[in-house]
């Protein structure tokens, strides 16, 4: 399916003890739009729905729709930290080309 880096897992359980809620994980999606065709979607969501495939990186549970599997299928994701900027990045190994921020894919 997909693989979080530690330091994405770190990013996340962060994200989720700052929440007010208490998220049951992060939903990972693709949809039409960007400047390449698709997009990367990410947020903390309260549960899974019945369709998503769950997977989890320790404590953390990462939820994927059935229509985004194929496209994130063997994407790693990652979190850096740089002096530019700092975020979550795809290496999607289904990607025939992306856009230059690293958010969109074709």
């Amino acid at each position: 399916m997909l693989t979080l880096t530690e330091s994405a897992v770190e990013a996340v359980r962060t994200a989720i003890g700052r929440a007010s809620d208490t998220p049951g994980g992060l939903r990972i999606q693709v949809e039409a739009g960007g400047c390449a065709g698709f997009k990367y979607v990410m947020g903390l969501v309260r549960d899974a729905e019945a369709s998503d495939a769950v997977v989890r990186f320790d404590d953390i549970a990462v939820f994927v729709d059935p229509a985004s599997q194929p496209l994130l299928a063997g994407t790693t994701v990652d979190f850096v930290v740089a002096l530019e900027s700092s975020g979550f990045t795809f290496d999607n190994p289904n990607a025939a080309n992306s856009c230059s921020c690293g958010k969109s894919f074709g």
